[in-house]
């Protein structure tokens, strides 16, 4: 008993809360809340700083080796003794500057360069995951006010129709059963509608969770669920196979191992360094001009040419593997796009018009003493499970479809194909 109290008092409490809420609470559309989480989410802050990492590192490829001096300095002894000094000090400067292959520079750079795009890639799909969670959340949210919508129409109706049966009994027009009838329907309604009411809360906090936690505790959404006549197509859907946010990063992965080998083969010979330096002993002044080149004679880089190899192949056997997935899932999401969508055009088609005549009908007939409170009762629970079962058909519609989205990396249900 006292459960069941805290549940009835911390429901009221919600019910307060949210009708409170309703002047002030903010109305966000969709839109809105994918903007908030693209400006607010720190996920973003991180893989942004990873980019300018990236970027920075375009510039340290571009950057010149640093030239080196030598100084030295110390004493000279004479052989001849007689000498006027026998010992005086002498010194040497030298400057070398080591250069790069221009090739080679190149090949730094194509290097970095591709670590940029593999960190824009990652982020890019980051972002079309944020984006689509957040949609999945946002549908939740109204498919759960649209439950409780139904369910609060129900439980108002099947009130009237309680006080009317009670009415009844009271004078003598109906046995007593009728009334327990309308009082189990009238708390498995009140019960419906406090589901849905905490599941609205749930699934508000959730999307909060998504977007930022700027957001206030208390908000509405603008918006609805798509309409069910998005026409997709199995062929267009594959053409655009190459969008998909998974074969853009393995493609980035696979650009950087690519990059990396020619790099390998080209640090066989990497360059030159070229000296100059003077020695000043103390009676003669000597010059120095040279060039020194490294020789690959034991060490050609073989570990690391074959290393960078095998990495490249393997990024190459996973893209086409992860091609190969993504057909196989586009398949299967496309095959319950069109199952949902079957399902929510047969409601949309007749169902819902039938089980709302039938509704109409038994509610005639009890009204005119034709039929019992049990078959109107009946009728009226029909009706609102075919009307949740339709909500249920949509959001599933809703879900195929950005699977399919998650998928390609597209926003389908803005664009149609």
């Amino acid at each position: 008993m006292l459960k069941n109290l805290k549940k009835i008092l911390y429901i009221a409490l919600i019910n307060l809360s949210l009708s409170i809420s309703v002047i002030a609470s903010p109305n966000f559309t969709l839109q809105d809340l994918i903007d908030i989480a693209k400006r607010e989410n720190p996920i973003l802050d991180v893989l942004k700083a990873k980019e300018d990492a990236a970027r920075s590192s375009v510039v340290t490829a571009e950057s010149y080796l640093n030239p080196e001096i030598e100084l030295g300095t110390g004493p000279s002894r004479f052989r001849t003794p007689n000498s006027t000094a026998n010992q005086r000090r002498n010194y040497g400067v030298n400057i070398s500057q080591p250069l790069e292959f221009p090739n080679v520079r190149g090949a730094k750079k194509a290097v970095a360069e591709s670590r940029v795009n593999y960190a824009s890639s990652v982020t890019e799909a980051t972002m079309i995951n944020l984006s689509l969670q957040i949609k999945k959340a946002f549908y939740d949210v109204l498919q759960n006010e649209a439950v409780l919508k139904i369910a609060e129409g129900d439980r108002d109706a099947l009130k009237n129709i309680r006080e009317k049966v009670a009415l009844r009994v009271e004078v003598g027009e109906a046995p007593r059963y009728e009334l327990i009838k309308a009082d189990t329907e009238l708390v498995a309604a009140q019960r419906d509608a406090d589901a849905a009411l905490l599941r609205i809360s749930e699934s508000k906090f959730y999307l909060r969770g998504l977007v930022s936690k700027s957001l206030t505790d208390s908000f509405s959404l603008v918006g609805s669920l798509p309409p069910s006549d998005i026409n997709l197509n199995a062929d267009l859907l594959k053409n655009e196979i190459t969008k998909s946010p998974k074969l853009k990063q393995i493609k980035a992965s696979a650009d950087i191992a690519e990059n990396r080998l020619r790099l390998e083969e080209k640090l066989i010979n990497p360059g030159l360094t070229l000296n100059a330096g003077v020695d000043q002993d103390p009676d003669i002044t000597s010059y120095r001009f040279g060039i020194s080149i490294p020789i690959p004679i034991w060490n050609r880089r073989q570990g690391q040419i074959g290393e960078a190899a095998a990495g490249y192949r393997e990024l190459q056997a996973q893209y086409t593997d992860q091609e190969l997935a993504l057909k196989r899932d586009i398949e299967s999401a496309f095959q319950r796009y069109l199952i949902a969508q079957q399902q929510v055009k047969t409601f949309e088609s007749g169902l819902l018009e039938q089980a709302e005549s039938v509704l109409k009908v038994a509610e005639s007939a009890y009204r005119y003493g034709e039929r019992g409170i049990l078959e109107y009762l009946d009728a009226q629970r029909t009706f609102r499970l075919v009307r949740k079962d339709y909500l249920a058909s949509k959001y599933d519609y809703v879900i195929a479809i950005l699977e399919i989205e998650q998928l390609l990396g597209m926003d389908i249900l803005e664009n149609k194909i």
